[in-house]
């Protein structure tokens, strides 16, 4: 516990504390013009007394685990380098890590995933197929070994397309972590969705 105390006060000098946040939480769209200085860990927990911090460090304690990464397409330099290292630690350390093929946080986690070199620990499913993905996505595709296509849902508005592969991903993992800003109406859903079905959740606000 000692040790998980310490890793606790790490992470709060990286990301930022609840306390550091004051009580106005910016928008999006502020957030990306004014910048912002911090991460927070959200109190998203579907068991009251579950400390998801420790949840999310202790994962190697556990053993390998199917997670899930969401999050936003609007999101700084520095904040995609720690998801890339995020992503490089968890594959290393054996998890199997899912995601989808936007920019942002997306591209950030398969970047940091292609680093650690076990491309049979990766799998991104797009909401709709290849072809349909931006140019810069479908250059970064090309590195990924397990690319999941959906040209069934090339019909759908992107949004409900990327709902439904949201869902899709959720089912197939045991833990969700997302980067999203407090009016990320999308993956609001989607983590709880994923606390509907008893999966640990960590959820970062950007804002």
């Amino acid at each position: 516990m000692d040790s998980w105390k310490a890793e606790e006060e790490n992470i709060e000098c990286m990301f930022g504390s609840n306390e550091d946040t004051g009580n106005q939480i910016p928008t999006q769209a502020q957030s990306i013009v004014e910048g912002s200085g911090t991460v927070v860990l959200s109190e998203f927990k579907p068991v009251p007394d579950v400390d998801y911090l420790q949840e999310l460090l202790a994962i190697q304690q556990q053993g390998p685990r199917a997670i899930g990464f969401f999050g936003t397409r609007n999101m700084g330099f520095m904040h995609q380098e720690l998801i890339e290292i995020l992503s490089y630690a968890l594959v290393i350390t054996k998890n199997h890590i899912y995601t989808s093929g936007a920019s942002g946080t997306n591209a950030a986690v398969i970047r940091g995933a292609l680093r650690a070199e076990k491309p049979e620990l990766l799998t991104v499913i797009l909401p709709q197929s290849l072809k349909k993905q931006p140019p810069e996505s479908q250059e970064l595709l090309a590195k990924v070994q397990n690319v999941v296509e959906k040209p069934h849902n090339d019909h759908l508005p992107l949004i409900e397309a990327s709902r439904l592969c949201n869902m899709d991903i959720i089912s197939q993992v045991q833990q969700v972590i997302c980067f999203a800003f407090h009016d990320s109406r999308l993956l609001m859903e989607t983590c709880q969705e994923a606390k509907n079905l008893r999966k640990i959740v960590t959820l970062f606000y950007l804002d």
